[in-house]
């Protein structure tokens, strides 16, 4: 009977630390992305989600977020990603600007390219309100975070105005901008009503509906390109604005910017809260989600996309409104829904990850004693079926003949026949840097050190036979992983080949150079050593 023959085990290194940070970990369980497109290709304009409820409010926030694409909105439920209702209600020229939700989900408002804003039940689509005191197009308007009735627009005619829901008319109008206003939002519900707003014009103005005289701005802030988007910080004493590819962060208190952060390569298009408000989200035409943190505001992480985006957010959900969804609104007409499992829906992925894992052990049984779970017969029967649980069953165990091994590679088949030499020589040539080739190396030179035919393979060698095995020394010598390898390969040439250096000119620059890395390598373990000294100390004085 023929000894049966298997392939080499890959050789696997031991994981180096997680080049990861807690923060980027986070940000990439916003997986199970969801891409979706929207009617006739439109690009996303905005992504609006009712905000958490105010400290005064008794309603609870609306799991529903909506997404606004041409002439239609379209909204979602936040629990199960589904599209739930579309309103199409606008002319055949008229684009829709900023549905928004109103915080109890049951009226959604929106601007459009005439200049009408609309106020629709979103339970029946009809329309509640039209008021059509705008001359240009209004691009965005926002309800109260404190009043069910009461909300904000801002237009092209340069204008912010205040509405109230059962009103015909606007209740106030902010007239201090001299450019198309297409960014505004309230502040927090502690500001007193205060407005704050973006235009074409290059500054942000902040307004308060208690001062009538100068329009009511009582703050303004001068920037070097238009406004895109601007986002009021919890606390109420920060505004955050995209102008251009720069984000600025501007301190009401000390009428000043703080920072102005130029991390995009092109125009800011969206800003966004998460993280209870410790972190800002941005995003711009250059296909990038960055996200900052407020202290240092420093970039935590970040994500990629295939198309410009022109609208983002982060939709929360729950009493707490932990984020749930990373939406992304690109100008490819692609809706991008991320979400991340959290409370009990991570529990349960977990429990089954557990109960997988023990079913590919053979351990389920005891796994359901532990949980308390009973499977019946059924279940049994169809997991492990008559041939493995039927008396008298044939077991048969076939063998894998000399010389069948399917898929095998030529150093494979080198090494099997005992040609290590050749062996060496196929998986060095040609060299390459990629995983899969230096794992082959690997494997090679553990099983031939573990044969005890190394050196046969490294001897007979001529110049240019010679001078891939030293860029490979070159190129992984200092890997603390297979340094002891990398060791033996190295003395043992120098014991082979020492006697006939100077004879090649470009293997003595391989074997200077492979001097170098040792004499580098030397000193870093050196420094790292007294590095350990002095931390070992520290701890002991602690």
């Amino acid at each position: 009977m023929a000894t049966e023959v298997t392939p080499l085990a890959p050789i696997k290194l031991p994981a180096g630390p997680s080049p990861l940070t807690p923060e980027q970990k986070y940000w990439r369980t916003f997986t199970s992305q969801l891409l979706l497109p929207t009617p006739h290709s439109s690009p996303v304009t905005h992504i609006s989600s009712p905000p958490p409820p105010s400290s005064t409010s008794l309603t609870p926030a609306s799991e529903t977020f909506a997404i606004t694409a041409g002439s239609r909105i379209q909204i979602f439920s936040t629990r199960t990603r589904k599209l739930l209702k579309t309103i199409s209600r606008f002319g055949a020229d008229d684009a829709a600007h900023s549905g928004t939700i109103r915080r109890d989900g049951r009226v959604l408002l929106a601007g459009g390219d005439s200049g009408a804003i609309q106020a629709f039940d979103v339970g029946s689509r009809a329309i509640l309100k039209t008021w059509r005191e705008h001359q240009q197009p209004v691009w965005r308007v926002a309800w109260s975070p404190t009043e069910l009735t009461g909300l904000m627009s801002c237009s092209d005619d340069a204008t912010v105005r205040l509405w109230d829901l059962p009103s015909d008319a606007s209740v106030q109008t902010f007239a201090g901008h001299t450019d198309y206003v297409r960014a505004g939002e309230w502040m927090p519900d502690q500001s007193s009503g205060l407005l704050v707003s973006g235009s074409y014009d290059t500054t942000v103005r902040l307004w308060d509906p208690r001062i009538s005289g100068a329009g009511g701005s009582v703050m303004t802030f001068k920037h070097a390109a238009p406004v895109e988007a601007v986002l009021p910080m919890p606390g109420g004493t920060t505004v955050v604005a995209a102008a251009d590819n720069v984000v600025a962060v501007l301190d009401l208190v000390a009428a000043r910017p703080r920072q102005l952060l130029r991390n995009h390569q092109k125009t800011v298009t969206s800003l966004s809260l998460a993280g209870g408000g410790s972190r800002v989200v941005s995003a711009g035409l250059d296909g990038h989600v960055k996200v900052f943190e407020t202290e240092g505001w420093n970039v935590v992480a970040g994500l990629k996309y295939q198309s410009p985006i022109l609208s983002m957010s982060v939709v929360g959900s729950g009493a707490g409104r932990e984020d749930k969804h990373l939406v992304v609104g690109m100008q490819s007409g692609l809706l991008s829904i991320r979400t991340r499992l959290s409370g009990k829906e991570k529990v349960a992925a977990r429990e089954r990850q557990k109960e997988m894992q023990a079913l590919v052990e053979g351990r389920i049984e005891e796994y359901d004693k532990k949980q308390g779970k009973k499977r019946g017969r059924g279940w049994e029967k169809a997991t492990r079926g008559k041939d493995y649980t039927g008396e008298g069953a044939d077991i048969v165990i076939n063998g894998n003949d000399r010389g069948k091994i399917r898929n095998q590679t030529k150093w494979e088949t080198a090494l099997r026949k005992g040609k290590y030499e050749q062996a060496l020589d196929l998986v060095l040539d040609p060299p390459t840097t990629s995983r899969t080739s230096r794992q082959d190396i690997l494997t090679l030179l553990t099983a031939l050190r573990h044969r005890s035919a190394l050196r046969t393979a490294l001897e007979n060698r001529n110049e240019q036979t010679l001078q891939p095995v030293l860029k490979w020394l070159n190129r992984n010598l200092e890997d603390p992983r297979i340094v002891k390898l990398t060791t033996d390969v190295a003395f043992l040439l120098l014991d082979i080949y020492g006697e006939q250096m100077g004879q090649s000119e470009e293997v003595d620059r391989l074997v200077e150079r492979l001097h170098q890395t040792v004499r580098r390598a030397t000193e870093w373990s050196q420094q790292a050593w007294s590095t350990k000294g002095m931390l070992e100390m520290l701890m002991a004085g602690g």
